[in-house]
C-alpha cells in the first residue's frame, strides 16, 4: 500500500481523504489539522496530529491548503528529501520548500465538504521536479481518477483562471439571476432547467456555437429594454459588458 498524509481539514483534503478510503493501493495513515474536530467525520482520532513534528513516515505529503500558508507550511515539516505537493491551481510549484522533492496534484473541479461528487471523474493534473516523482503522483492519482494529464505551471495556472470564468464568474452571474427574481417575484427555480440545458449544451457544442441571446443577435430593442428594466447600477454594468464581449465574439475589449 501506498502511504499518504494529508496536510489540511478544507474542503479539497475532505474529498481526497474519502476519495483514497475507496482505493485498493492508497491508504491514508495521517492527516494534520489545527483543529482536530475538523476530520473526525473521517479518520480515527489517532490518525489525526495537530502537530508537525509528530508527522508520520509517508511516502507522499499532500498539502491542501489556501495557497497563502502553502509556504509556511511546507517550511515547517521535520523532514527532508520526501516528495511533498500541494493542491493548489495557481500557485507555483516553488511555494514548496525545498529540502523535499516537490509535486503537484491538482484536482481540477469546485468542492463542497458536503456535496458527494464521483471523483473517478475529476481531471487531476501532475507536475513534478523529476520523472520517477511523475510516475508515482500518477499512479497515486490514477487510483481515485479516470482523468489524470500532466500539466505545466503555465497551463495550470491558465486552466484556474478558465475555471473562474466557467465556474465562480457563472455562479455569480447565478446569484443576479436569483436576485432579479426575488425582487420581481418570481421563482429562480424556473431558470433551473435554462440552466441545465445550457451546461449540457456546451458539452456537444463549442461555447462560440452553443451562445445564444440577444447580443449574439444584435437585438438592440431587448437590450436596450433589458438595461433600463434594471435597476441596480452594478448588474447594469456586468450586462453591459457582457454584451459587448458577446458582440466582439470574444475579442479585447
Amino acid at each position: 500500500m501506498i502511504k499518504v498524509v494529508l496536510i489540511g481539514s478544507g474542503n479539497v483534503a475532505h474529498h481526497l481523504i474519502q476519495a483514497f478510503a475507496k482505493s485498493t493501493t492508497i491508504e491514508v495513515i495521517q492527516a494534520f489539522s489545527r483543529q482536530k474536530e475538523n476530520l473526525l467525520p473521517l479518520l480515527d482520532s489517532d490518525k489525526i496530529t495537530t502537530t508537525f513534528t509528530k508527522l508520520a513516515a509517508a511516502d507522499l505529503y499532500i498539502i491542501a491548503v489556501s495557497d497563502d500558508a502553502i509556504s509556511e507550511v511546507s517550511a515547517q515539516l521535520p523532514f527532508e528529501n520526501r516528495l511533498v505537493v500541494h493542491t493548489s491551481g495557481t500557485a507555483s510549484m516553488d511555494a514548496l520548500d525545498a529540502k523535499n522533492r516537490k509535486g503537484i496534484f491538482y484536482p481540477l473541479q469546485t468542492f463542497s465538504k458536503h456535496r458527494t461528487l464521483d471523483f473517478n471523474q475529476i481531471p487531476i493534473c501532475l507536475e513534478s521536479q523529476n520523472e520517477s516523482d511523475f510516475e508515482f503522483l500518477k499512479k497515486v492519482a490514477k487510483s481515485v481518477s479516470d482523468n489524470v494529464y500532466q500539466i505545466n505551471s503555465i497551463q495550470r495556472k491558465a486552466l484556474h483562471i478558465s475555471a473562474v470564468f466557467v465556474n465562480n464568474f457563472v455562479n455569480h452571474l447565478y446569484q443576479i439571476g436569483q436576485e432579479i427574481c426575488i425582487e420581481n417575484e418570481v421563482s429562480f427555480e424556473i431558470l433551473k432547467p435554462l440552466i441545465l440545458e445550457t451546461a449540457n449544451k456546451v458539452m456537444a457544442l463549442s461555447p462560440k456555437d452553443a451562445q445564444t441571446g440577444p447580443a449574439k443577435r444584435n437585438d438592440q430593442q431587448t437590450i436596450q429594454s433589458h438595461l433600463t428594466a434594471l435597476t441596480d447600477k452594478n448588474q447594469k454594468t456586468i450586462y453591459k459588458i457582457l454584451t459587448q464581449s458577446i458582440q466582439s465574439n470574444g475579442k479585447k475589449l
